[in-house]
């Protein structure tokens, strides 16, 4: 066999992240419509206007950050997905044209690495804030209080130190 024949080969065998591709795409794809059916079943079900039976809005507030988690997740997954094909298959020439300077646009490993890391902190943050509706019934004392102020602090201080590039 030839030298040539033996790099095509390995060269062809690239297209096994085209498994990823589809299948990220097809998850981000589920998760959004997941979430879309999530914010509509609170709208009807936890929101007073529509349901006598519910007496305040933390319940609405709470399935629809939780609906946004599944955004998040999806939006990793397709940051994922047009990312891997850009690195190992081809660039998307359609984008390329329309968004020049587009999130999804990745021109290596590591861009692609931090846009997720990016992306699934904003979800941890989203989820932090869904465990603290949750407590929220709970905060009694001003202790409570100064603890959750102090958190989000330290959030939005790990935030801005990851998005200083």
């Amino acid at each position: 066999m030839s030298k040539i024949k033996f790099e095509k080969g390995i060269w062809s065998t690239r297209f096994i992240v085209l498994i990823a591709v589809i299948l990220s795409i097809l998850s981000a794809t589920v998760l959004f419509v997941l979430g879309g059916w999530d914010i509509v079943q609170a709208i009807v079900f936890y929101n007073p206007i529509f349901n006598e039976s519910v007496s305040s809005n933390n319940d609405l507030l709470f399935k629809i950050i939780s609906s946004i988690d599944l955004f998040l997740i999806g939006i990793v997954l397709l940051i994922f997905g047009f990312g891997v094909y850009e690195l190992f298959i081809s660039e998307i020439d359609f984008a390329k044209t329309k968004f020049s300077e587009s999130t999804l646009k990745i021109k290596s490993l590591d861009q692609l690495k931090n846009k997720i890391i990016k992306v699934i902190i904003i979800v941890l943050i989203v989820k932090f804030f869904e465990k603290v509706l949750k407590l929220s019934y709970n905060f009694n004392t001003p202790n409570d209080l100064i603890l959750f102020s102090l958190s989000i602090l330290c959030i939005c201080i790990g935030y801005f130190l990851i998005n200083r590039d």
